[in-house]
């Protein structure tokens, strides 16, 4: 077997969905806003955090050019879409919202609109919107043909990996799924699986999978699930959920993952990525001790946007 391990410093990617990451905040200081971005589903408010200024000199630069485009050609649905992607990666999340609202007011027909502002709806915990929105843009995909969704921060070989349906159903799913309703999460995500077309979108979905079979208490379907999960897998940026998946199998031990690097700048981001898989398995394990002290480390991190802390918080609602 390959030294999986080592490739865990780029599990970021699967941390927020198989697209769109939010780049990775500087830790170590928290802006202060006024208000809130959001508030967790534990009661406590969730800020936008400071990057450091290399990072935040880019993501503004982007923003600007794409309000440029936007100023100069608001007719343009990619020029609404890109303006609130931009603004999401600097984690303005209540104005990408309203400009995909914006957006939906004159294209009330353009599904890529809902699919965006639904995942925003995940991030500040408005699931009932989400599913709301992702649905809709379900029903407007329906008979259409996929298309490849451009990446906001492109993997290094420069390939998109998912797609306008993938991600509609993987996000529908994980709305599902965060609100408890397991049968509608399983319905979303074997759609997404059967649309899925490379290893990237395959893992990111089969590891929801499995953990929506387990909350369903159907281990046996959840373990049939891995038999075509190996360690050779062609994957572009996927790794943190192919890592889970492998663990799942009982080829990497679970502490391996959780604690891979204590001492990472990117700490916060390696516990919201792959705290929440190995708490879950705990979980389903029967470990619900470990999977909640789990759960409370990966929420006591700051990369609050990530779907596991996310999902983290919606588990340790459940268990209060």
């Amino acid at each position: 077997m390959k030294p999986i391990i080592l490739f865990l410093c780029l599990c970021w990617f699967g941390l927020t969905g198989c697209t769109d990451p939010d780049p990775a905040p500087d830790t170590t200081e928290q802006a202060a806003t006024e208000e809130p971005e959001a508030v967790s589903l534990l009661g406590e408010p969730l800020y936008r955090q400071n990057f450091p200024p290399e990072q935040r000199a880019k993501l503004e630069a982007n923003l600007d050019t794409a309000l440029t485009n936007y100023e100069q050609n608001p007719n343009d649905v990619e020029n609404v879409i890109w303006l609130g992607r931009r603004q999401a990666y600097l984690w303005r999340y209540q104005e990408a919202i309203d400009t995909f609202s914006e957006g939906i007011a004159q294209f009330p027909d353009e599904p890529k609109l809902y699919r965006h502002r639904g995942h925003r709806y995940i991030t500040v915990r408005n699931f009932d919107r989400a599913v709301a929105d992702l649905q809709h843009a379900a029903d407007l995909i329906e008979g259409t043909e996929d298309e490849i969704e451009p990446d906001g921060a492109p993997n290094p070989a420069g390939i998109p990996t998912s797609t306008l349906h993938t991600n509609i159903w993987y996000h529908l799913g994980l709305a599902h799924y965060l609100m408890g309703n397991y049968e509608d999460a399983l319905a979303a995500y074997q759609q997404c699986l059967a649309a899925s077309t490379n290893d990237d979108m395959r893992v990111a979905t089969l590891d929801w999978l499995y953990m929506t079979l387990h909350r369903l208490d159907r281990p046996e379907e959840a373990q049939t699930l891995l038999t075509s999960i190996h360690a050779d897998m062609e994957l572009l940026e996927s790794f943190a959920y192919h890592h889970r998946l492998l663990m799942y199998k009982g080829e990497i031990p679970p502490d391996s993952l959780l604690h891979a690097d204590p001492t990472a700048d990117d700490r916060a981001l390696q516990l919201a990525t792959q705290g929440y898989g190995v708490g879950n398995w705990y979980l389903a394990n029967g470990d619900s001790a470990k999977a909640e002290a789990i759960f409370r480390e990966v929420i006591d991190g700051s990369y609050w946007p990530a779907f596991g802390y996310i999902a983290a918080e919606s588990d340790l609602q459940r268990m209060e």
